[in-house]
């Protein structure tokens, strides 16, 4: 018997590391509302570079409690790139995980 991808729920760590959170995730909110998929990230200290699939750059701060940080675990995106080409089991997956305080993966 299989589970479909879709209605399995992931949990994660809300106080788990940013970078390797988006690592993981391999998303990305704009501040316009556009979900971008991550091509490359670099690390460099307390900051990062984030390259997505349509070439625009990030800079981005590890910070646990940025309007990323907050958009990322709250899933508050309104429409995916059109030129990154996010893929619907990417977007099911995502919209299945679940962020909480106490219960998940530690990445």
């Amino acid at each position: 018997m299989t589970v479909d991808s879709s209605k399995k729920k992931r949990y994660y760590r809300k106080n788990v590391d940013f970078f390797k959170f988006v690592e993981k995730l391999k998303l990305w909110p704009s501040r316009s509302g556009t979900l971008h998929g991550v091509k490359s990230m670099t690390i460099r200290g307390n900051t990062a570079e984030i390259i997505t699939h349509c070439n625009e750059t990030f800079q981005i701060f590890n910070s646990k409690n940025s309007r990323a940080a907050r958009c990322l675990r709250n899933k508050l995106f309104f429409q995916a790139c059109k030129t990154c080409k996010i893929p619907d089991w990417k977007l099911a997956k995502y919209s299945s995980t679940h962020v909480n305080q106490n219960y998940g993966s530690r990445l």
